[in-house]
């Protein structure tokens, strides 16, 4: 797994979102997006770091950015958990564990066994498609330093 850094071109992917609805990367060239990987659904620092941003997402949106929510678990999974935590960012379904593996954001072993969740981490992506912050994080536990997040965007606009 290759670690990615600041100054790096991001990988480009196409997921689905939990609308069934393919996201492409490149489609937001020409605005900043934060992708914000996740271990898994219905989990409570998941849920306290996504509804943070949630809350307070209109920060990010005057930033000229989109925020990707990215984890392991299904279109119908991430539906059920948008709707029921109303999550206001697009959350994206990396079943197949290529894009987090692409970017460095993967576990070779979690909790219960499990192989290839998604590490907490945060990347930010300038509107040309270059890593302008990145925060992959060993211990799902903690959350990423989202106020650094915000002054990397504040310095691209």
């Amino acid at each position: 797994m290759t670690q990615l850094k600041i100054g790096d071109k991001a990988p480009d992917f196409t997921l689905y979102d939990s609308d069934k609805k393919e996201v492409k990367l490149s489609s937001f060239l020409g605005s900043n997006v934060v992708i914000l990987f996740f271990p898994l659904a219905f989990t409570s620092t998941c849920t306290t770091e996504l509804c943070s941003v949630r809350d307070d997402i209109s920060a990010y949106q005057n930033l000229n950015a989109t925020v990707l929510a990215i984890s392991i678990d299904t279109p119908h999974t991430l539906a059920r958990y948008k709707e029921e935590q109303k999550l206001n960012m697009p959350l994206l379904s990396d079943f197949n564990k290529e894009v987090s593996a692409a970017y460095g954001s993967q576990y070779a072993e979690f909790v219960l066994g499990m192989r290839g969740v998604a590490k907490r981490s945060a990347f930010v992506i300038d509107k040309d498609g270059i890593i302008r912050y990145e925060e992959v994080l060993e211990n799902a536990g903690q959350i990423p330093d989202l106020e650094a997040v915000k002054t990397t965007l504040s310095r691209l606009t």
